[in-house]
């Protein structure tokens, strides 16, 4: 609250000095201010120029991102938001030579009332968090965290899609920004966020997957960052991931390096098995990824009366299985129609009745605040100015917005 009010202050301290260079009389700024508020009462319902039908999942330039910089040895200090554009880097920067880097991602959604949610934000900043230690990097703290995915929606609010359309995708990351010749940490780290609009992240779009069992690359192995969100998971499964593309399939799904035996993961998801009443997943044993989306799916298939196991899965239990289906971030939950391992295909059960839609519904319900959230998964992010106490008080702000325009109302969302 005093950190809020401190906000507010230097908003006010802001609005008089935008104002002391006008002319305008005092007696105007009534009429000003009503004519602000017809006008902000049009700031939810402002959208940006966007094909929502056709959201696909690749980046849409918005007008914000959030910056924060720390040095070796130091905690993240305050950050700030700037203009979207490219960032500034020295060749010898630590992520650009040695790879120090891990990200996050998560979604923000908007109600039919305008209101913005975000789900678990607190599980990224913890996995954000033993992600950079794994690559001895330092990161921001939960309510650091939390609070910058705030403003960073907040002012980029106009390109949260409309309910129905889509999600506000949130990628955060923290880079070894300075410059090491020698094999070493970082000097310098920056975290920083950028969103983007997006809609389905398969082409396939909500249409049943067609995964590919790679046997001849490795995802990951005992020992290494297989477990981690680091960026330097990702590259080495694009030579697989473009094979098994160019021959029609929508993923690649890994089975262990040791001995080929076991499932693991898909490229960007974990992935979980259905016989009858019993839902299987493979266990998080340091070479598959924590997925948030596969944490909350195991909660709710047992909510739902469903046993769910963590273990070894084998790649021969495929063909028992009656249903299969991926979870992730950008995924969300994606039914599997068929597999393809050692040149024979296997199809599973699909569409309405299943398991996967079961807990895909309420997953999405629970996400977009369509259903009671009972275990505090949702974090709402604002309303607008309509959550200000007082009338003089939206007045001030009305009249600094009506001033400044779009960064007046950037600044107004920042303290929300």
């Amino acid at each position: 609250m005093i950190q809020r009010s401190a906000r507010f202050g230097n908003l006010v301290r802001a609005f008089r000095l935008a104002s002391s260079s006008s002319s305008s009389k005092i007696g105007g700024y009534y009429g000003l201010a009503s004519q602000a508020s017809s006008s902000l009462q049009q700031v939810d319902a402002e959208y940006a120029n966007v094909d929502w039908d056709n959201l696909g999942f690749g980046l849409v330039p918005t007008d914000y991102m959030y910056i924060m910089k720390c040095s070796k040895g130091e905690d993240f200090e305050q950050g700030q938001l700037s203009d979207f554009g490219n960032i500034e880097l020295s060749p010898a920067a630590g992520v650009l030579n040695y790879g120090q880097g891990v990200y996050e991602g998560t979604k923000a959604y908007m109600k039919e009332d305008g209101r913005l949610l975000l789900f678990r934000p607190d599980q990224n900043a913890i996995r954000l968090k033993i992600s950079a230690e794994r690559m001895c990097m330092p990161s921001p703290s939960i309510d650091q965290f939390i609070n910058s995915l705030k403003q960073t929606v907040l002012a980029n609010k106009r390109w949260v899609p409309p309910p129905g359309k889509g999600s506000l995708y949130i990628r955060p990351l923290i880079i070894g920004s300075g410059q090491i010749l020698g094999l070493g940490a970082a000097p310098e780290y920056t975290f920083l966020i950028y969103v983007s609009p997006v809609g389905n992240y398969f082409k396939e779009g909500l249409a049943p997957l067609n995964l590919y069992v790679e046997d001849e690359f490795d995802r990951a192995s005992l020992g290494g960052t297989g477990g981690v969100k680091a960026i330097t998971n990702y590259a080495p499964g694009l030579k697989a991931l473009t094979r098994a593309k160019n021959r029609g399939f929508s993923d690649v799904l890994y089975l262990d390096s040791m001995k080929k035996k076991s499932l693991e993961e898909v490229s960007s998801c974990n992935i979980f098995l259905v016989k009858g009443n019993s839902i299987s997943t493979p266990a998080t044993n340091g070479t598959i990824l924590a997925g948030i989306t596969r944490k909350s799916i195991i909660d709710i298939a047992r909510d739902h009366g469903y046993q769910v196991e963590e273990r070894v899965i084998m790649v021969d239990e495929l063909i028992h299985a009656d249903e299969v289906f991926c979870t992730g971030t950008a995924v969300g939950v994606a039914p599997v129609g068929s597999i393809t391992y050692q040149g024979k295909r296997m199809e599973f059960k699909t569409g309405a009745q299943t398991v996967a839609q079961e807990l895909y519904s309420t997953l999405e319900a629970i996400k977009k605040g369509l259903i009671e959230d009972k275990k505090g998964w949702i974090v709402e992010i604002g309303r607008g100015l309509a959550l200000l106490p007082t009338t003089w008080l939206q007045m001030i702000v009305l009249m600094f917005v009506s001033s400044r325009g779009h960064e007046g109302r950037v600044l107004v969302w920042s303290i929300m």
